[in-house]
């Protein structure tokens, strides 16, 4: 039997009242500014009749805002806006061709983005793991002033050392390279990895580190960009983090079905800008780059003729960037829409854009992976696909490996390319970045390349998602509840 004194009562009293007090403070501001009410609802349950519990998962989960951020893209903007936007509105926008017909949806998404849709650029589609790396260190191999790296996964694997040794040789031929990684995703790289860099006179930051106090409530926030620039001149986008998995030599997943971009031409702009905004707030300075848009030079780099922009989102954003960019999209199909992504976890209104475009005729198919990596998300998606099937969304499971890639193809024009996933941690807690392309042969190659991926799924019928047993479906409903987080 455990004893207290009275003053010991008394000290405990005292500690549970400044606890229920400390939670109504927090109901109060959870019913204030979380987004939806049934979100709000939640959070202020919890606090007032569990605050032990739910204080520290509120500091945690319940922000959903980076604060401190906007300050450092404000620096960014000043240093680097004058010297882009008059050369990009003068010189590239008139070279925009095939945008006739979606002036409006370019206004809209420029006005969302802060971003520019230009021409001049040369994409080229990168399928799969090997393409995507040999593609980034044949850059790398040509870089003559400065690379800059961002990736949210780094490992200290073969091809991540393959990485590492290709960046340093850069390094002491007297290229300035820039080495950013997300201090969450990239939790194992080892100190020793990020040593031989430093040692070699590479940049070498982490974005988000928990142990800085500024960052102690910001775990649940990550930098899920993967970029690469090679001297403001060619850049690359796209699902491909750095971890021999991603080649295919993992023994859980085996074959790792990716998609990555790689751009020249003006729009390389873009990429640079998103990642000088992620460096100046990890490193709080900003390295001293080109910042002149080129055209792109077609007879050394190749690819396909497009229009392009680069749409960079996060939840440091004044608007909910991500989900609207896809809402837009989705809203603006008339034909079809194929959409590609490890995770099916969707806010209410891309739900609602989804089962519209359904409704209105146009061909919505979503492929998704057979095989999970995340089991939350894994059932969560279930809830979510039984809402869609009845509208005519169409869902597919690719069956040749674990599916990764973050594609979208809309009509037979517009394509997309990029890091975010269709769930709400992209929506809303990453800092994610997505190329939108507008071109009918860049369009005509993501055809064909889903095409033969379709050809290795198998359609998810209704009876899958709604004959479930007991355990299933608590399982579904018990990770949905868990949806804004996943």
């Amino acid at each position: 039997m455990f004893s207290f004194s009275l003053q010991e009562l008394t000290l405990l009293g005292l500690f549970f009242l400044f606890l229920e007090l400390l939670g109504v403070v927090m109901a109060l501001r959870a019913i204030l500014h979380t987004r939806t009410s049934q979100g709000a609802l939640a959070w202020a349950i919890s606090l007032l009749t569990a605050p032990l519990v739910a204080l520290p998962l509120y500091a945690l989960f319940g922000r959903r805002r980076f604060h401190g951020y906007v300050e450092a893209r404000r620096t960014v903007d000043q240093a680097i806006q004058q010297q882009t936007d008059l050369r990009l509105e003068r010189e590239w926008k008139p070279f925009r061709k095939g945008l006739s017909e979606r002036e409006k949806l370019v206004q809209t998404l420029e006005h969302l983005s802060g971003m520019s849709f230009t021409g001049g650029n040369a994409v080229g589609l990168l399928v799969n793991g090997k393409d995507t790396f040999d593609s980034h260190f044949a850059a790398i191999e040509q870089a003559q002033n400065y690379i800059l790296v961002q990736f949210f996964i780094v490992h200290d694997d073969e091809i991540g050392r393959e990485l590492q040794q290709r960046l340093i040789e850069r390094q002491q031929a007297g290229v300035q390279v820039y080495f950013l990684y997300d201090a969450i995703g990239s939790y194992a790289l080892p100190k020793g990895y990020r040593e031989q860099m430093r040692l070699a006179g590479i940049q070498v930051r982490a974005f988000g580190r928990p142990g800085r106090v500024k960052n102690r409530f910001k775990i649940n926030f990550r930098n899920h960009r993967k970029i690469v620039v090679v001297d403001g001149h060619i850049g690359f986008v796209g699902g491909h983090n750095v971890g021999d998995e991603y080649l295919g030599k993992s023994s859980r997943f085996g074959f790792w079905r990716d998609t990555h971009l790689r751009l020249s031409g003006p729009a390389v702009m873009g990429l640079q800008t998103a990642f000088v905004e992620d460096w100046s707030w990890a490193a709080g300075t900003l390295p001293e780059l080109d910042w002149t848009p080129q055209a792109d030079r077609s007879d050394s780099t190749g690819g396909d003729s497009a229009d392009v922009m680069v749409i960079p989102s996060g939840p440091a954003d004044e608007l909910e960037t991500c989900s609207l960019f896809f809402v837009l999209l989705l809203n603006a199909a008339k034909e079809r829409i194929w959409l590609t992504s490890p995770y099916f976890v969707p806010n209410e209104a891309v739900m609602e854009a989804l089962r519209l475009a359904a409704l209105r005729g146009v061909d919505v198919r979503v492929m998704l992976p057979n095989k999970p990596d995340k089991w939350t998300a894994w059932f969560a998606a279930f809830a979510y696909i039984q809402e869609a099937q009845p509208a005519g969304v169409r869902f597919y499971r690719y069956s040749n490996g674990f599916l990764h890639q973050k594609t979208m193809l809309v009509d037979h024009d517009l394509a997309v390319v990029g890091t975010a996933n269709l769930d709400n941690r992209s929506f809303r807690l990453n800092f994610e970045v997505s190329a939108l392309v507008s071109g009918r042969n860049f369009s005509a190659n993501i055809e064909q390349m889903l095409r033969d991926d379709f050809s290795r799924c198998r359609l998810i019928s209704k009876a899958e998602v709604t004959q479930q047993s007991l355990l299933g479906r608590i399982a579904v409903s018990a990770a949905r509840l868990l949806s804004p987080v996943l």
